[in-house]
Formats: structure tokens, sequence, C-alpha cells
């Protein structure tokens, strides 16, 4: 699959080690559910996230205890962790005595001009950078009243526009420009409006996503849509997909979303058939259990992160032969059997209950020689 190159070039930002913007690859975020003040419920959740491939964690920050309780989980993860405050300038400052990678903080709502001196001072010193994240939801501005007419996407996009710039220039009065920006909506099109705005005035790197996008059904399709118009358009520079459900399926979705765009590889690129009454095999819960397996894998990504592994499940004999002759590895489906595939040729008959178990088989291998292949050439460097 070839990589598409973003358009829309940012200036860099590190969260910890991870780079944002100034063409990086695209980071994928989360957010945890848990009550941040239990350290080992809230760690272990992030360790999970970890394991599913997210970079960067975001946790919610809503008094004194929570901020306290970061430095704890910061000691027991792996990942960059973002501290998500609202209104107290005080919580940015315990955050950031805590060690977190990042604030989630819209200056203009944590008290006054000297609160917001201290707490730049302090992110200056640690260098930590910050997010300004402006969502229509909590803008009164973008809402119409009862008796007008709806305004537009537009409109409502110029308006959370102006609500970022009105916070960026109160970080830019103090010298302060390890900023990364947020401009999200419930809406699609005033989402991708204001994103589009902001990278025509700005360079700096922008976090992306559709707040309140809903249940892992409507959600996916909503955050898929939103950033896949924006990321083709070559802006955006890390994401978060916001679903109503444990966050690790936040995180696959996201992968899902870059990997279809050619930005990102998830180790795997798994085409199967959509069915009809040609096939012959149970395809739906043969490529369910597959997904299922692979998911926690989490190396698959590593290994094959340059170029996925491209691994077809087809479940008849139209067009299955063909497509999986193309893939890496592939299964065509037949009456009761299957042929398996390997680089376009056939490496045996297989039963439609051995066929998750063989693929995964041919995956493995496939991965242990491209595992084997980097350490010769790491070794070969080091002489």
């Amino acid at each position: 699959m070839a990589t598409k190159k973003r358009s829309h070039l940012t200036k860099k930002v590190m969260v910890g080690t991870v780079a944002v913007g100034g063409g990086s690859p695209l980071s994928i975020q989360s957010m945890t559910t848990t009550d941040t003040r239990d350290v080992k419920a809230t760690a272990r959740q992030i360790r999970e996230l970890e394991k599913a491939g997210c970079e960067i964690v975001r946790v919610a920050v809503p008094d004194m205890d929570a901020a306290k309780a970061l430095g704890k989980i910061k000691k027991q993860i792996h990942l960059p962790l973002v501290a998500d405050i609202h209104f107290d300038y005080r919580l940015a400052l315990e955050a950031l005595r805590q060690g977190v990678d990042k604030l989630r903080i819209n200056p203009g709502n944590i008290g006054s001009r000297e609160n917001v001196a201290l707490v730049v001072k302090a992110a200056k010193q640690a260098n930590v950078p910050i997010r300004i994240g402006v969502n229509a939801g909590s803008l009164k501005s973008v809402h119409s009243d009862k008796r007008q007419a709806p305004h537009s996407a537009q409109w409502r996009a110029q308006k959370l526009v102006e609500a970022a710039l009105e916070h960026v220039k109160i970080l830019e009065s103090f010298n302060f420009d390890q900023t990364i920006i947020s401009l999200k909506a419930s809406d699609i099109a005033t989402t991708v409006e204001a994103y589009r705005l902001f990278a025509a005035q700005r360079d700096y790197p922008l976090h992306l996503g559709i707040t309140e996008a809903g249940s892992v059904f409507r959600g996916t399709i909503k955050s898929s849509v939103g950033m896949g118009i924006l990321l083709y358009e070559g802006v955006g520079d890390t994401l978060r997909v916001s679903l109503t459900a444990n966050p690790v399926e936040e995180v696959r979705v996201a992968y899902q979303i870059v990997q279809s765009l050619g930005l990102r590889s998830t180790g795997i690129d798994l085409i199967s058939c959509p069915t009809c009454s040609r096939c012959e095999v149970d395809l739906i819960s043969i490529v369910n259990e597959l997904e299922k397996k692979l998911s926690p894998l989490g190396y698959l990504a590593q290994v094959f992160a340059r170029k996925p592994l491209t691994v077809a499940v087809m479940g008849c004999v139209v067009n299955g032969p063909g497509e999986a002759k193309e893939a890496d590895i592939g299964i065509a489906g037949g009456k009761n059997t299957g042929l398996l595939f390997k680089q376009g040729a056939i490496v045996k008959k297989v039963a439609p209950e051995q066929w998750v178990t063989m693929l995964l088989r041919l995956i493995k291998a496939e991965a242990a020689k491209g595992m084997n292949q980097s350490k010769i050439k790491t070794n070969s460097k080091a002489r």
C-alpha cells in the first residue's frame, strides 16, 4: 500500500517521546474511562491501551486528589500521559509537578492572566506542551436561539476557530508556542470546516476528532467520515476516536482509519468478501474469529510497519482465488473446503474449521521471519 503524504505541514511538538506534527507519523490517542483517583485501575487500563497500539493517553483531572494520583500512575505506564484540566489552574500546576507529558487546558477558562502565567511558566520549565481543545458543545456562540434559524456549519466553524485563536494569543503573549490545537464538534461538517479554516491560518499541530461521536457503530462511521476527509486532504497530526465504548475500541478504529488511507500500518491488512448465496462456508464466523485472535498480537504492527501483510479470506470461487493469490497469504473457499495460498502459490487444501489455525500459523511464521531479518540488519550495522 502506497503511503499518502500529508500536504499541511505543521511545526513539531514533543509529547514525551512522541513527536506530533512536523511530518511525524500520525499518532493514535485515547482517553481512560476509569476514575483517575483509582491508580491501580487507571494504570491497568492504560497498559491495555498500550497493548492495543495507543501512543498517547489522556486522563481526566477533576480535582486535586486526581492530580496527585498522576505521578503514581506515571510510574506504572510507558505511554506519554496527558492531564485533561478545566477551570482550575492549580490542578494544572499539580499535574506538572507530578510529571505529566502534556496539559489539555484552555487558557481562557482557568482563571486570571496571572494564573495563566503561572501555568505557562511551569510548563516551559518542564518542557511540557499544551493542547488547546475547543469543543462546539461548550461554546454558547455556536448554538442558535430556538427562535432563530440554525446557523450554518461554516458559521459555527468560524466561531470555533475564533475561540481557538483567542486561546492561542494568550499563550503567545507569554512567548509559548509548544501548542497543539483541536476544534471538535459532534457534526462532521462543522468539524471539517473548522480544521480547514485553522490549517489555512496557522501551523500548529492539529489533534483530530469528532466529539461525542456515539456508539461503536455510529461513532465509528462518523469518525471515519469526518477524519477521513481531513486526513485525505493532508490535515491532521494526531487523532482520537471518541466512542461510547471501551477505549481499546477507539484505538482499533483509529488504526483502521489511518491504514485505509495508507498513512499507518496496523501490521495486517485483512480483506474478506461480503458473502452471498454462493458462499458454502461460515465465512462471517471465520473472519470474526481471525480478527479477534489477531487483535492481541500487537507486535505484528511493528514487524509489518513498512508494508502490511495482506491476508485474504474469501468465501467462493468467483473472486476468491484471484484475491487470495494476490494477497501475501489467503484462503479461497469452495464446498466444505478451501485452497490455502502463499505468495500466489497453492499450499494445500484446508477444511473450514482449520482456516483460522492455518492462517494464524502462517502469519506468525512471516512475523518471525521479519523479526529475524531485522536482527540481521541490526547486527550488520553494528559491525
